[in-house]
C-alpha cells in the first residue's frame, strides 16, 4: 500500500481549497498579539504607537488648522504634509511603507476632493466610502460563514481553522464580528449628519473619538465576547481567587 504525502492528505487545521488557504495567510499577517495574560494586545492590533500616530495626526492638523484659519488651503497642505513626514521617516529607516502608504493615499485623495469642491466637509468623505466597504465586507464574511473576526482571532488563539468545524465557536464569532460592524455602522450614523450640515469642526472632532479609540474599545468587547468557555472559565477563576 503507498503512503500518502502531505500534499495529498492536508492536516485537519489547514483544509485544503484555495479560499481556505487565502483565508489563513491573510490571518497570519494580521497584526494581533495575544498578552501573556490572555488579553489582545490593542496597542499593537491599532499598528503599534507610530500606527496610532499615521491614523490621528493628519486629520487632526486639518481639524486644528482649519478650525483656526477657516482656510481650506492652509489646512489640506498640513495635513498632506504630515502624512508625507511619516512617508519619508518610513523610507529612511527602511520599515515597512504598507500603512504609511496607504495613509497617504488616502490623505491626498481626501485634500484632492475638498480642494476640487472647495468644502471642507468633503476632506471626509473617503473615510465613509472605506466604512461602508468594511461594513459590506463584514457583513457577507458572516452570511458565507467565514466571519472576519473569526480569522484573526482564531490565528491569535491558536485556533487555525478548527473554530469552524464547532457550531459555538462559528456562532462566537459571528457575534464578535457583528460588534466590530456596529462600531463602524455607528461612525455613519452619528457622522453623515454631521457632513450633510457642513459641521466641520463637530465631524472631524467626530470622526477622531470614533477612529481609533472606538475601534480599539469594539476590539476588546469582541475578543471577550469571543473567548472559548474553557479560557473564559479559568480567566473568571483567577479573579476570583484571593491574593496570596
Amino acid at each position: 500500500m503507498s503512503q500518502q504525502s502531505p500534499e495529498e492528505n492536508p492536516p485537519a487545521d489547514k483544509p485544503a481549497g484555495s479560499f481556505a488557504e487565502i483565508a489563513q495567510e491573510m490571518a497570519a499577517k494580521n497584526a494581533l498579539v495575544r498578552k501573556e495574560n490572555g488579553h489582545i494586545d490593542l496597542l499593537a492590533a491599532a499598528g503599534g504607537v507610530r500606527g496610532i500616530a499615521e491614523s490621528i495626526l493628519p486629520g487632526l492638523v486639518f481639524l486644528v488648522a482649519f478650525t483656526l484659519t477657516r482656510d481650506l488651503t492652509i489646512a489640506l497642505v498640513g495635513s498632506v504634509a504630515v502624512a508625507a513626514v511619516f512617508l519619508i521617516a518610513r523610507l529612511i529607516q527602511r520599515t515597512p511603507l504598507t500603512q504609511a502608504l496607504a495613509g497617504i493615499a488616502g490623505v491626498a485623495l481626501s485634500a484632492f476632493l475638498a480642494m476640487k469642491t472647495g468644502k471642507a466637509e468633503n476632506y471626509y468623505t473617503v473615510g465613509f466610502y472605506t466604512n461602508a466597504a468594511y461594513i459590506a465586507a463584514m457583513v457577507v464574511s458572516i452570511a458565507v460563514r467565514w466571519p472576519v473576526l473569526g480569522l484573526l482571532f482564531g490565528y491569535a488563539r491558536n485556533e487555525g481553522l478548527r473554530w469552524r468545524e464547532k457550531a459555538e465557536r462559528l456562532r462566537a464569532y459571528r457575534v464578535a464580528t457583528w460588534i466590530l460592524v456596529g462600531v463602524m455602522a455607528a461612525r455613519l450614523a452619528v457622522q453623515l449628519p454631521l457632513y450633510f450640515a457642513g459641521q466641520v469642526d463637530a465631524l472631524g472632532a467626530m470622526r477622531l473619538i470614533m477612529g481609533v479609540p472606538l475601534y480599539a474599545f469594539g476590539l476588546w468587547i469582541a475578543w471577550l465576547v469571543s473567548r472559548p468557555v474553557a479560557e473564559a472559565e479559568a480567566e473568571a477563576a483567577e479573579e476570583a481567587a484571593p491574593e496570596a
